[in-house]
């Protein structure tokens, strides 16, 4: 358990995998924040830059009225000012539009920082300005900052989308305290208190139903609209809404620690870890920048060797053009953001993205590997049958039954609710779990086995043929030594399995099952399901071993498990997914992807998350790449001018947004991704 649990930590340190690389200083965190920052730490990002008002932008909206006001006087009614009056309006109108811009031109250059938007922008503006292109050099500035404008909301709207869906943590709880019923923040509740939730309200924090029975909305948490019955007993968690009685619930987590608290900040850190077209295009822009700089005051220079009657500011204009239309916002912005609409669009379907990069992976999955139980089937095991060798039965289900107590595996859980409550005053002594096996232990003064069969030979004890013949799942019991009995334990196959397993053939997926439960019984759901390859009574060094051969077989491999037993398979996984999320405080911590609910399905739609993300951004990097270099021919050449050159920028840039905003409007069909 131990080995496991390290391996769990290592995989939360290592989870990017391969797609991520270390923050190296402050502006590479806060670019990586949920905020999706352009570049650096000097405040310009598009959480808090922008207001959604539009008065806050009068400064902008005025210089723009200007703009238009001077172009219709001029072209409209041919009224034209004095070059010095005109100079003084256009400057107004430019400093009311820029000065955002040319506050952090100056902060990075004091930094030695010259390659970026901002002073490409402001040099530029500037030199329009000084060769008497007035309109123009304002022109630039103000439709570049509108540009800006849209981009926040763009990324203000995206954020907000995802916060709605998850953060529906309650603000106040209805508490049991000093025979009444008390309102408190939720954070002020503590560990065992009971609540009361009325019909309508949501849940605000993880706990046990008290109430006989109770209805809940799980949407805001698996993804699914259908109603929950919640027995006595059963586990409710924060977030879930109340559909039908007044329900009491006994608290099993503080407020910080509920399941709802723990997606939502995953979701949050989710954005901080950037794909590898992220990290492409956010080390493409480094290198992009200084040479477009470059090419640019080249472009001004050369012609003087080269171009008969060379006139500077007819080169200098070509060089201006050449600088916004360089400007590389729509690939900066655009990517960061269609990768956060992948990860919210993955949140309303229930499934929980741990970064960009993520998305990445799953379009290259070719082999998606899953476990039986919990994955496949539904884990909610019944006994069938007792049957006894030279013993009491009533007697071998009590030992049984307070052996297997102190397992929380579905298998275990099923032997203790047949027994009832039989194993109460039983005396039970150095229980041990060997991995793979079953369970080792002194019960009343009695050496006890339980567990597959392996456990009994692993101990050298024998026990009827018969059973290595019986398909479903068995548990055999040996006590001092001696073979007892065993239990035969049916599981249910899950609705959506073969649906699930019939939709990764449609996608040209290979698929195989994993199980430590024995051949037969894996034989029998495989050939059910239709699942391609299944190999069962593997240990769980026995499933590395397989995976380690599949993956020298050239494939990339998806594994699906519950995310805690399986942690070393997960680990080597090129995408390790756990079903189940709401069950397992380890589940989430260990996996790269969480599935809230138990559907097999998920993990189809997951794959197609990843795909319909990937189309959508490498759109936005041809159309981006496209336009820029048409465009900059076009100003090398003389042809576009610095009108042209900003409306395409903004043009694409906008383009580019609305391509990536439009991923959380995406419907999940039966059928491979469209865009």
């Amino acid at each position: 358990m131990m080995k496991t649990m390290q391996i769990a930590k290592i995989k939360v340190k290592q989870s990017a995998k391969d797609g991520d690389e270390p923050d190296t200083d402050e502006d590479d965190k806060k670019q990586q924040t949920v905020s999706l920052n352009h570049s650096d730490d000097d405040g310009h990002d598009h959480e808090s830059a922008v207001s959604p008002s539009w008065l806050s932008h009068w400064p902008l909206l005025t210089a723009l009225v200007i703009l238009l006001a001077m172009q219709v006087l001029d072209f409209g009614f041919k009224i034209s000012f004095s070059k010095t009056t005109e100079l003084i309006i256009y400057s107004i109108a430019y400093l009311l539009a820029g000065y955002n811009v040319l506050d952090m031109a100056w902060r990075k250059a004091k930094r030695f920082d010259f390659f970026n938007e901002f002073f490409l922008m402001s040099t530029a503006t500037i030199g329009a300005f000084a060769i008497g292109s007035y309109s123009e050099g304002v022109a630039v500035m103000v439709f570049y900052s509108i540009g800006e404008w849209f981009q926040d909301a763009a990324v203000n709207r995206a954020k907000l989308s995802i916060k709605a869906l998850l953060d529906i943590r309650s603000d106040t709880v209805d508490v049991h305290r000093n025979d009444k019923i008390e309102t408190v923040n939720p954070s002020e509740v503590k560990i065992g208190e009971l609540i009361q939730v009325k019909s309508g309200e949501k849940v605000a924090l993880d706990g046990e139903l008290l109430s006989d029975k109770a209805i809940f909305n799980t949407a805001a948490l698996t993804g699914e609209s259908k109603p929950d019955t919640k027995e006595k007993g059963d586990k409710v968690y924060a977030g879930m809404i109340n559909l039908n009685t007044v329900s009491d619930i006994k608290v099993l987590s503080l407020f910080r620690d509920s399941k709802l608290s723990k997606i939502l900040e995953m979701v949050q850190d989710a954005t901080a870890r950037k794909s590898q077209t992220q990290l492409f295009i956010s080390r493409f822009a480094k290198v992009y920048t200084p040479i477009v700089f470059a090419l640019a005051v080249l472009l001004v220079a050369l012609p003087y060797f080269f171009v008969d009657n060379y006139v500077f500011n007819e080169w200098l204009y070509r060089g201006l053009v050449f600088l916004v239309i360089s400007c590389p916002c729509a690939l900066v912005v655009s990517i960061p953001l269609g990768y956060f609409g992948g990860i919210g669009l993955a949140s309303k379907h229930g499934i929980l993205f741990k970064g960009g990069n993520f998305l990445d992976v799953m379009t290259k999955i070719n082999t998606v590997v899953m476990d039986k139980t919990g994955t496949l089937t539904k884990g909610v095991f019944e006994v069938q049958q007792v049957v006894v060798s030279n013993f009491d039965k009533k007697n071998l289900v009590k030992i049984a039954a307070a052996i297997e107590s102190k397992s929380t595996h579905p298998i275990a859980l099923a032997v203790t609710k047949y027994a009832g409550d039989v194993s109460q005053d039983v005396e039970i002594e150095n229980v041990e779990e060997i991995s793979g096996h079953g369970l080792k232990g002194l019960i009343d003064g009695k050496q006890v086995l339980a567990g597959n069969t392996k456990l009994l030979e692993k101990f050298n004890i024998s026990y009827d043929a018969l059973i290595d013949k019986i398909d479903d799942t068995v548990v055999v019991i040996a006590i001092d030594q001696k073979y007892a009995g065993y239990f035969i334990i049916a599981d249910e196959i899950k609705e959506d399995a073969s649906q699930a397993v019939a939709a990764l053939h449609s996608l040209k997926i290979q698929t195989v099952m994993l199980s430590g439960d024995k051949q037969s019984v894996v034989d029998k759901i495989a050939k059910l399901l239709g699942i391609d390859q299944a190999y069962g009574d593997l240990l769980p060094e026995n499933k590395v071993e397989k995976l380690e051969a599949l993956k020298r077989e050239g494939k990339f491999i998806a594994f699906v498990g519950d995310g805690v037993n399986d942690a070393p398979v997960v680990a080597l996984a090129d995408a390790g997914i756990a079903m189940g999320g709401l069950g397992s405080d380890a589940t989430i911590e260990t996996a790269d992807i969480v599935i809230q609910n138990d559907q097999p399905s998920k993990i189809v739609d997951a794959i197609k998350i990843g795909k319909i993300t990937r189309n959508i951004v490498w759109q936005n990097i041809i159309l981006a790449m496209a336009v820029k270099v048409i465009v900059l021919g076009l100003g090398a050449g003389g042809i576009a001018t610095l009108w042209e050159a900003v409306i395409a920028d903004v043009g694409v840039a906008l383009l580019a947004i609305l391509n990536a905003v439009r991923i959380q409007k995406k419907k999940l069909g039966s059928n491979p991704p469209t865009v």
